[in-house]
């Protein structure tokens, strides 16, 4: 009886044990229906928050290239992250510097390999330099590529070029580096087209003989683009001043504009108004076309009564933010346009009201491209004085010396680029400066010297050649080498 008694309590213990697993099951399954959809949200806004994490803070070894002027949006911004924001003692580290002949073309860095032209003057049997005939200054002129981790030359393409221009110190356009190719602009009008890896020629031209035009006063420096199957050069001659070539073959596709110089600021497209427009910067006119087909949009005098000083020093790369585009030149000044934003228009906005170099009103801008930001337009005028401008209206908010010679100096020269919150500034004594600018003030951050001002110009020692910044590194020529230095914070 005992023992049944047990026994009966045991089964019944058992019977409870199930029944209460069995409540418990239902209320786990019921409580998973519950967390199901809530663990899907939350796995999703954390799978969100990483990712998020991922867009905002790039891998330390993520870098761009720099493939063309002005970079590969060419817009002059340096987007690599993780750059130094101040250098350590003794400056940064100089990775490795090669020799390099003169010239006045900046480099371009894509996939590894650095591409840039220069010149090599002919000599005779005692190592002086020919004299020139009325053939021009013999010598010849080169595309080299170089290996970005160590300067090792990779390839040269060289060729005969007798020069007929004013400061005949080697070309003056970036190469042009896409699928895979290598587009040059030599300063007497030799474009031509390279294998990236190899060098071997794919196509090539003279453009100043192909349409019977001289070259440049200061010869060819307009820094070809290409968009879609089109590569655009400024040419010269009556109907050509602008030609599309077909960018595979060569062949013209078409051609437009006639000027009596052709000058010196490169192609460039800007979408506005919902149209892509060409903008094409002569002697005498601005100009917006259609890129696919030569077409003019609009047509802005410039200066405003349509008479430059000659011979023209329109160089600046037109520069635009919205809808306000900026153009300006050492002996006119500036010129604001205000693109309309409903079709193909433009009307002038503010201008200066100086031709007088010594005397500028607003920004007399050599070469170096303007820069924008916040409602401002920041450049570096005649005499070397970095000024702020209001987009807006022109007015002048503040100026200063400390970014280029520290006094004023004829045509002195400094490039500015966006580097997160930073401008890197490249002057043309060789020092590479960090600093902030806003509307209120330069504020310098940091100073090192990377080059030797070696080439003469104005009665000074420059360095006149745009650097490029691609692998966490500035990659700058002088006339007798060209250096890389990292810039990657530790």
């Amino acid at each position: 009886m005992r023992g049944s008694r047990s026994q009966y309590q045991k089964s019944l213990r058992q019977i409870q044990q199930q029944t209460n697993l069995e409540v418990l099951g239902r209320k786990a399954r019921k409580k998973r229906r519950l967390l199901v959809p809530q663990f899907k949200i939350r796995w999703l806004h954390l799978f969100t928050l990483i990712l998020g994490i991922e867009l905002v803070i790039p891998s330390p070894t993520r870098a761009t290239d720099w493939p063309q002027w002005l970079g590969a949006n060419r817009d002059g911004v340096w987007r690599e992250t993780y750059i130094l924001r101040k250098f350590p003692p003794g400056g940064p580290k100089i990775l490795w510097r090669q020799p390099i002949h003169e010239g006045y073309s900046g480099p371009s860095v894509a996939e590894g390999k650095l591409y840039v032209m220069d010149r090599q003057r002919a000599r005779d049997a005692d190592g002086q330099p020919v004299r020139s005939s009325r053939k021009g200054i013999p010598g010849t002129e080169r595309v080299l590529c170089l290996d970005t981790k160590d300067g090792r030359l990779i390839w040269k393409d060289e060729y005969d070029c007798p020069y007929k221009v004013s400061y005949p110190s080697g070309p003056r356009t970036t190469p042009l580096v896409h699928q895979g190719r290598v587009y040059t602009l030599g300063a007497m009008g030799d474009l031509r087209v390279l294998d990236a890896e190899t060098g071997k020629i794919i196509w090539s031209k003279n453009v100043a003989q192909e349409f019977q035009v001289d070259a440049p006063v200061w010869g060819y420096a307009a820094h070809p683009l290409i968009d879609g199957n089109l590569l655009y050069c400024l040419v010269g001659g009556e109907g050509s001043a602008v030609v599309a070539f077909n960018k595979d073959t060569g062949k013209q596709v078409w051609k437009a504009l006639t000027t009596q110089e052709v000058g010196y600021s490169p192609p460039m497209i800007y979408e506005v108004g919902g149209q892509r427009q060409l903008i094409i910067w002569l002697s005498e006119t601005i100009n917006s076309l259609d890129p696919a087909t030569g077409k003019v949009y609009w047509t802005q005098a410039y200066p405003a009564n349509g008479s430059p000083q000659r011979p023209a020093v329109n160089i600046v790369t037109p520069r635009r933010h919205d809808d306000l585009l900026f153009i300006s030149t050492y002996y006119h000044g500036p010129m604001m346009l205000k693109l309309d934003k409903d079709k193909p228009a433009a009307t002038v906005l503010w201008k200066g009201k100086s031709n007088d170099p010594e005397k500028p009103d607003g920004l007399h801008i050599l070469m170096a491209p303007p820069l924008f930001q916040d409602g401002c337009i920041y450049g570096v005028g005649a005499n070397g004085e970095l000024r702020c401008l209001e987009a807006q209206t022109g007015k002048m908010l503040w100026e200063t010396y400390a970014a280029t010679c520290g006094e004023k100096t004829d045509c002195a020269n400094a490039f500015l680029i966006p580097q997160g919150s930073q401008i890197v500034i490249c002057n043309d004594q060789g020092d590479l400066i960090l600093a902030h600018l806003d509307p209120k003030g330069y504020q310098e951050i940091d100073r090192t010297h990377i080059l030797k001002p070696d080439h003469k110009a104005r009665g000074r020692q420059v360095v006149w050649s745009h650097p490029a910044f691609a692998q966490r590194c500035l990659f700058a020529r002088n006339d007798e080498e060209i250096v890389c230095v990292s810039m990657a914070a530790q």
